[in-house]
């Protein structure tokens, strides 16, 4: 799965899955650009991890669910890269545990804006880059969706759930929509994983809590959700898109 010179844009990429995608894909060859919302020094941490490395990386500020931040994104990329390869449309957001009767509508404008309508921005502003019908070259596209969108989150966050099942339906219909414009757009959808996104939902002790709901009772890391990012990243994946891959220990 190398993947010298090519370059890479990771949103989300300053911490958990996203900082795991960016540091593997740096190992394989990609020049990593790391984007973040809020947490400038954890984005630069992982530049700084990369180039101790001998890789090549720079962080990007940006709110995915902001148009002019995402299109200011990808012309950073422009500047700096020369051109994108790969995209992996990794930022999101989820919330509070809480019933779909305490939601509120603010809550639900946010959770939409960030992982619905910022991802197919963004995944917008990739196909212009990458298709060979706009004068790319070709790319690979990988959207992060969550198990969730196929067990519904009850009690929990069914909004968030929903966000990613919109994911799931956008890559169907994307990857469809540009398999013959050289671009392959595919979906990892982790289960749980050992990040930091619980506690931002308030609950830190969620991993713990559901390791016996895993059929592999044991929950992922993020560097596994990682490897299944890079190989559908990869050429390795040449005749790939479409797909969703669950790496969710069984559940």
């Amino acid at each position: 799965m190398t993947a010298s010179g090519k370059t890479l844009l990771v949103t989300g990429g300053s911490r958990g899955i996203g900082a795991a995608v960016c540091r593997l894909a740096a190992r394989a060859g990609y020049r990593v650009a790391v984007n973040y919302a809020s947490n400038e020094a954890a984005a630069e941490a992982v530049v700084a991890e990369i180039k101790a490395g001998g890789g090549d990386a720079f962080a990007i500020k940006g709110d995915v669910g902001n148009e002019a931040d995402v299109i200011a994104m990808f012309e950073a990329v422009d500047r700096t890269f020369g051109g994108l390869d790969a995209f992996v449309n990794n930022a999101g957001v989820v919330d509070r545990k809480a019933r779909v009767d305490e939601m509120s509508v603010e809550r639900l404008e946010r959770m939409m804006r960030v992982n619905v309508v910022g991802s197919i921005l963004c995944a917008r502003e990739a196909i212009k880059r990458m298709s060979t019908l706009r004068g790319g070259k070709g790319g690979s596209i990988v959207n992060l969706s969550s198990i969730a969108a196929t067990l519904g989150a009850p009690g929990e966050y069914v909004d968030y759930a929903a966000s990613k099942g919109a994911i799931d339906t956008f890559t169907i219909g994307l990857a469809r929509e540009v398999a013959d414009e050289g671009v392959r757009v595919n979906t990892v959808r982790p289960g749980i994983i050992d990040t930091e996104i619980h506690a931002s939902g308030g609950q830190p002790g969620r991993v713990a809590a559901m390791r016996n709901a895993v059929p592999m009772k044991r929950e992922g890391k993020a560097e596994e959700v990682a490897q299944a990012v890079l190989w559908l990243l990869s050429d390795a994946a040449s005749y790939t898109t479409g797909s969703i891959v669950n790496v969710s220990g069984g559940r």
